[in-house]
């Protein structure tokens, strides 16, 4: 594949810009992680955010790296990426990020950042540049990954429900309060894992175009760095949506807060198996409904549940129409 020459201050400007959305990626969905150990009060806030950046930097240690050849090889044709692609979809997602957090809406980081670079590249090449199987694949899991962590924390629920009804109330919170530890730790695993590899892929992407990288395996470094980022990330965590995921959508105890952690932990072990970029807010969303919905219809509030929803489906869009402007303002600046 013939590589584009571009200064090298460019290329890094947007390294530092897709390190910087990995870490917003960590602040914006730190929620995910740590919302439902802490609204169990199983652990204080500072403690949670600590307990989740430390899963998701051991991450590196644990999974392939699947997700991240996903979004550098199988999204779009190659010879189509260049610096103005990578620096549209980055805006795109950045800018979505920052709307969802500022209004405390537990959108998808990952879903920002295909939609940002679908936008991208269409405003260059059209919609035949993008690669269908990958995008296909991506758009199926918005479904598949909240409807597969429903399932898997409705059933957790029930099992858990059939083991314990003999147990006394406070014996049962006795151990799902430690309980709870074991599945927010396998949580901020695949968060860690699934999440961080998306910046590895398009910083590899840019990296292969620009002829920093061979479409091999990414530098090292790229994979240390966004690791690392997304750790720091959730260390600062984003308050204003650990509200909403933990006491908004239904009321949590510590064997809610286990099995829909253990659901979307088992969701996500999957999906990042098979190099799949899914939303680890959609899961964790998904089985925190499931798991409120086992013990009575109304205990979620369905009209928080659909506000989520309704920012799932325009992150797609949305990301990618910002991404889209910022694609023709960039060819201006570079």
């Amino acid at each position: 594949m013939a590589t584009v020459q571009v200064a090298l201050w460019v290329v890094a400007l947007l390294v530092v810009l897709a390190i910087l959305f990995d870490f917003m990626n960590g602040f914006h969905d730190a929620a995910n992680s740590i919302a439902t150990v802490v609204s169990t009060g199983v652990l204080k806030p500072a403690q949670a955010v600590v307990f989740a950046a430390f899963f998701n930097l051991v991450a590196i240690f644990v999974f392939h790296l699947s997700v991240a050849a996903t979004v550098g090889k199988g999204i779009v044709h190659p010879g189509i990426v260049d610096v103005h692609v990578v620096f549209g979809a980055l805006i795109g997602a950045i800018s979505w990020n920052l709307v969802t957090w500022y209004y405390g809406i537990p959108s998808s980081s990952s879903h920002a950042l295909i939609g940002g670079i679908v936008g991208s590249v269409i405003a260059k090449a059209g919609s035949g540049a993008l690669v269908a199987a990958g995008i296909w694949k991506t758009v199926a899991f918005i479904f598949v990954s909240p409807l597969l962590g429903f399932l898997l924390g409705s059933f957790m629920m029930i099992i858990v429900a059939w083991v314990f009804h003999r147990a006394t109330p406070s014996r049962v919170d006795r151990w799902f309060r430690r309980l709870q530890l074991v599945s927010a730790g396998a949580y901020s695993l695949g968060h860690g894992g699934n999440d961080a590899q998306k910046t590895i892929g398009i910083i590899w992407m840019l990296l292969i175009a620009t002829g920093h990288a061979n479409a091999e395996a990414p530098p090292t470094w790229t994979i240390v760095a966004c690791y690392t980022a997304i750790a720091l990330g959730t260390m600062f965590g984003g308050w204003r949506i650990v509200k909403t995921m933990g006491q908004k959508i239904t009321k949590l105890k510590p064997v809610g807060g286990f099995c829909a952690e253990t659901g979307g932990a088992l969701t996500l072990f999957l999906a990042t198996a098979l190099g799949i970029p899914v939303s680890t807010t959609h899961t964790i969303t998904g089985a925190i409904v499931g798991v409120g919905s086992v013990q009575r219809a109304s205990a979620v509030r369905w009209g928080v549940a659909g506000t989520i929803v309704w920012a799932w489906i325009f992150t797609i869009p949305a990301s990618a129409f910002v991404a889209a402007i910022a694609y023709w303002v960039s060819l201006q600046i570079f």
